[in-house]
């Protein structure tokens, strides 16, 4: 009978530690496609581009880097759905702020002030 309860104990235990893995995967999996699916500014495009394809950004963040030629500064556009990445003045990158209303994930960026 103990042989049993604790097979069952270690059976649950492993099952609860695996959940969460499968639940983070299955997210990972969704925001990839959906990331597939939406226009967002292309690596390559200006400043100048970004803006006047998808407006004014809602914020800009403050810039890093900068400190060496081989630290270009990267500048942070905020926009309602993404976030621009930006070498100088051309993107470099541009993500999704959530897959969904009821992703759970990191807080945004604080704008710089």
């Amino acid at each position: 009978m103990l042989n049993r309860l604790s097979f069952l104990i270690g059976f649950v235990a492993l099952a609860a530690s695996v959940a969460p893995a499968t639940y983070a995967e299955t997210l990972l999996v969704e925001r990839v496609q959906q990331e597939r699916g939406a226009v967002l500014p292309a690596r390559g495009m200006t400043m100048a581009q970004v803006e006047q394809q998808f407006g004014q950004p809602a914020g800009k963040l403050a810039p890093a880097g900068g400190d060496a030629p081989t630290h270009p500064v990267i500048n942070r556009w905020s926009y309602d759905r993404f976030t621009v990445y930006f070498e100088r003045d051309r993107v470099i990158d541009s993500v999704l702020t959530r897959a969904s209303a009821t992703e759970i994930g990191p807080k945004g960026a604080e704008p710089a002030k």
